[in-house]
């Protein structure tokens, strides 16, 4: 398992809210995607993989909100590498809000991606990793 890396730390803004004047769940859900995605990126370089691909989103597992992020939270996506596969990679996302020095688990997700080189016409998936001789 890698070490955490935190992949985005963003400000809550207002346009981010709900009706509730909380932040709405899929914008949490859309950063968690994306920090995914960053931290794939980065875990596959360090691995000694293919630079310059895309990950696409293939899977999320069951994300339970434990709680609110409000405007003006500091939300950080900590993300570890769960597992490479030939084509797939699975990333831990946990989400904490950071309010007034204290530090709040809000969730976490574990997202399958897949590489994809958007050089090729047809959007395959293809080898993360060098083939081991």
């Amino acid at each position: 398992m890698s070490e955490p890396y935190n992949a985005i730390q963003v400000v809550m803004m207002p346009r981010d809210t709900n009706p509730h004047g909380t932040i709405f769940g899929g914008v949490i859900l859309s950063y968690i995607d994306m920090a995914g995605s960053i931290a794939a990126g980065r875990e596959v370089a360090l691995c000694g993989g293919r630079v310059g691909l895309a990950f696409v989103t293939v899977a999320v597992n069951r994300v339970e909100f434990k709680s609110p992020v409000l405007v003006g939270d500091v939300v950080r996506f900590l993300t570890h590498c769960v597992r490479i596969g030939r084509t797939s990679i699975t990333m831990h996302i946990n989400v904490e809000a950071e309010r007034a020095g204290v530090v709040h688990h809000v969730t976490e997700a574990e997202v399958v991606y897949v590489g994809i080189d958007t050089s090729m016409t047809e959007r395959r998936p293809v080898p993360l990793l060098p083939e081991k001789a």
